[in-house]
């Protein structure tokens, strides 16, 4: 067996570049997976095809692994599950649902195609958020470079005026010598700061109260909700589909939204489930999920078409995220505008009302 380029962790290895892999070959290999075993093929022979051609090196050894295990007598879903850094829950179950379900290659092009949406999906919320992200980035990187290198230039020229300078000008000229004086502070202060979220976004409490805060907050707490709303009804929809029972269900899709909040809630319907009430009721007490959700759900927990429904929730939400994305980029952008104009003008004007006083201090 070729060795493999992987550091045990608990037991379970961990595969270099996995991040890559999952956003860049995992929909690919899947999609591939699907219309090989479609056509015919067996999975051994599939798996050793897919081995052959893919490019990433690390990815390869993980195929091959997972061949040779199902080789070995494993199942494909126990194969996959050896590598989590890869194939999460969510993969593996809908994996071990077709195999059982014997519609593996049905079960292959569905998590494709959810693979391809959540990967859209995502690459939308990103290149969105890109944009202002950098312009910000822009404008506090311009600002503090006037502040500690053009303002003290100035500094120099106003201490010649021996009359009082306007308070604007005052204040921005003892931040600037605050600033250059200690910037060391202000660089440990910022990265203990983000040091400090981080290690409090990965507890449990810090995570779940971000989170809510998110979904709180104006304007992009209806976009954070709508992606969590999308990624609930897709991933349960496609769990439905191939088979895997509601109330396993629910926990995979609770880690699967992306946001605590409503994962937990998610999670904790269970027991509303298991008392032999539908799951709509158990949602319909819950705010963050809007009343089109709760009905649609309800009406495909009357009909037998739970599946059908939350597939055309997902791709309404889909649509919707899509829609407010592009009316936020626009609106965004001149406020942006409206808020770099700002600080630059400010601290021009700090800089030149002195001078535009010339006479009044002469006298």
């Amino acid at each position: 067996m070729k060795k493999e380029k992987i550091k045990a962790k608990g037991g379970l290895p961990v595969v270099r570049g996995a991040r890559k892999i999952r956003l860049k070959e995992l929909s690919v290999f899947t999609r591939q997976i699907s219309a090989m075993l479609s056509a015919g093929m067996p999975l051994v022979q599939s798996l050793s095809a897919m081995e052959q051609q893919t490019d990433d090196k690390n990815f390869k050894e993980v195929i091959h692994g997972i061949r040779t295990r199902v080789e070995g007598g494993s199942m494909y879903s126990e194969a996959l599950a050896y590598y989590p850094s890869i194939f999460d829950e969510l993969y593996v179950s809908m994996m071990r649902a077709g195999e059982v379900g014997g519609i593996l290659p049905d079960t292959c092009g569905r998590v494709a195609v959810f693979l391809e949406s959540s990967n859209k999906l995502r690459s939308k919320v990103k290149s969105s958020m890109m944009y202002p992200s950098v312009v910000m980035v822009v404008a506090i990187g311009l600002s503090t470079a006037l502040i500690m290198f053009v303002v003290p230039v100035f500094a120099e020229m106003f201490t010649d005026f021996g009359s009082d300078l306007p308070g604007l000008t005052q204040a921005l000229l003892d931040f600037s010598h605050i600033l250059t004086g200690f910037w060391y502070m202000f660089v440990l202060g910022v990265a203990g700061l983000v040091y400090g979220f981080k290690r409090y976004n990965k507890t449990d409490k810090g995570q779940y109260k971000v989170d809510e805060i998110k979904l709180r907050f104006p304007i992009l707490g209806q976009l954070a909700t709508k992606v969590a709303i999308s990624r609930f009804a897709s991933t349960f929809a496609q769990l439905m589909h191939s088979g895997v029972q509601i109330i396993e269900s629910l926990e995979i899709v609770g880690l699967a939204t992306g946001n605590r909040v409503i994962g937990d809630s998610l999670i904790k319907a269970r027991k509303t489930i298991e008392e032999g009430q539908p799951l709509s009721t158990a949602l319909e007490k819950n705010k963050y999920y809007p009343r089109m959700l709760v009905h649609m759900l309800s009406a495909g927990e009357k009909t037998g078409q739970v599946e059908e429904m939350m597939d055309k929730v997902a791709e309404f939400y889909e649509n919707e995220v899509e829609t407010m994305l592009n009316g936020l980029t626009s609106m965004i952008e001149p406020l942006l505008m409206v808020f770099i104009g700002g600080i630059i003008g400010t601290i021009v004007v700090a800089m030149f009302l002195p001078i535009f006083k010339m006479s009044e201090v002469v006298m």
